[in-house]
């Protein structure tokens, strides 16, 4: 049974990096020994997992049965052995955490030390700009996440909200000047790539009166402090959180467009996998979160 387990594990292993090469690579073991214990599975439980070509592996319909129901019973067994192991005041292990550079600088490192002191058990590894793709690996415990999710197998604590603010040059505005929301149609923007429709946005005024625009993507990055470096260079219009520009717009580097118009604030959230025996060392850094920064 030991050996089937140790093979099931690899198998998941190989779904989740989508690749032979880095699933063994994560696991410690040779390429062609996790091709070893997946094809031995097979052959063990008599039936094909997995479809290999040379460029990508796909589940079998019985291996996607096969993986969403072992996956779930890997993940609450370790974490049934994990809070076993730290029961009463023992709460140790390395905490896997991620989230973006530039939130993470100004809010959640500054509180790591404090919960650290609190938990001296605990390591913590962190990682900037990780996928929600680590989690479903194992590689992460937990990710930080701003603005609105896609819906997922994933868990998510909400812990606050934060107002995002389309900024400008005063250079760019006085060569482009914007006096109404249609205004922003014809001019470049630099666009977050992490969104799906990164120009596309509803204004409202402090009535709550809505507006649609959508502007043309001139540039784009997927780092804040990218667009950000862009958009004091003139180069467009951006969309940033406020917490992140409010040097900019104190010291007029950066100034409001529309400023009697707002965009919807967003959430931040904490994700983390599915699990009914969620570890304890990740349940108590979700909730030293929400005391420190569950606020809207």
């Amino acid at each position: 049974m030991h050996t089937l387990l140790h093979r099931a594990q690899t198998f998941l292993a190989v779904v989740d990096f989508g690749s032979y090469t880095r699933a063994a690579d994560f696991l410690g073991i040779s390429k062609a020994m996790a091709s070893l214990h997946v094809k031995a599975l097979e052959e063990a439980l008599s039936v094909a997992l997995l479809v290999r070509n040379t460029r990508s592996i796909a589940l079998t319909e019985t291996g996607r049965e096969f993986y969403d129901e072992f996956k779930g019973i890997v993940r609450d067994v370790g974490s049934a052995f994990d809070n076993a192991m730290h029961s009463g005041n023992r709460i140790a292990g390395r905490l896997r955490i991620s989230t973006t550079s530039e939130y993470g600088e100004k809010y959640i490192l500054p509180l790591i030390p404090a919960f650290l002191e609190r938990y001296p058990g605990i390591s913590v590894a962190y990682d900037v700009n990780s996928s929600l793709s680590d989690l479903v690996a194992e590689k992460l415990d937990l990710v930080v996440r701003l603005g609105h999710l896609a819906d997922s197998s994933f868990k998510s604590r909400r812990l606050a909200g934060y107002d995002i603010v389309l900024v400008a040059s005063a250079a760019f505005l006085r060569s482009h000047p914007v006096r109404r929301p249609e205004d922003l149609a014809d001019l470049p923007w630099i666009a977050n790539s992490n969104l799906a429709h990164p120009t596309a946005w509803t204004l409202r005024t402090a009535g709550g009166q809505g507006v649609d625009v959508v502007g043309r993507a001139a540039h784009q990055s997927n780092s804040s402090t990218a667009i950000r470096a862009l958009a004091r260079s003139s180069l467009g219009v951006a969309v940033l959180p406020a917490w992140f520009v409010e040097d900019d717009l104190a010291g007029g580097v950066l100034q409001r467009v529309l400023p009697d118009h707002a965009l919807p604030p967003q959430p931040i959230s904490v994700v983390f996998p599915d699990s009914s025996h969620l570890p304890r060392k990740t349940r108590v850094f979700i909730d030293f979160l929400c005391e420190h920064l569950g606020r809207d």
